[in-house]
């Protein structure tokens, strides 16, 4: 089974000021003991780095790099999913739904994952089943 890994739940498991994050916590040993390929994007890395390193530092961001990011399958985003992505955002007319994710839900349909590790609505929205 594959489980696409969010923003959301990354940060959340990394900052233990989150409000989510005795839940994550829980939830990603879960999915490490019991998945076998986690997906997401350099989408989203880059923006759990950006997170990690704004608000809680680089120790933060090494234990990210070194530790986690590892662990991910990475679906790098080209341009031709840049610019679905990108039209998705536009045509949604939604201040809310970010350009990572509608990259995010492009990567899921893609690779026709169904389950999604998160804290965001969207995804559900988008009729994905979210691990929490």
């Amino acid at each position: 089974m594959t489980v696409f890994v969010d923003t959301s739940a990354m940060y959340a498991v990394l900052d233990s000021d989150d409000t989510n994050h005795a839940g994550a916590s829980v939830a990603w040993k879960h999915l490490l003991d019991r998945v076998s390929d986690l997906l997401t994007t350099n989408y989203v890395l880059l923006e759990v780095s950006v997170l990690l390193q704004n608000r809680l530092g680089l120790r933060a961001l090494r234990t990210f790099q070194e530790d986690i990011a590892p662990l991910f399958r990475v679906d790098w985003i080209g341009e031709q999913q840049h610019q679905a992505a990108a039209g998705a955002v536009l045509a949604a007319g939604r201040k809310k739904l970010s350009l990572v994710d509608c990259v995010s839900f492009e990567s899921m349909r893609r690779h026709g994952v169904h389950a999604v590790f998160c804290y965001d609505r969207h995804f559900r929205e988008q009729g994905f089943e979210i691990i929490a």
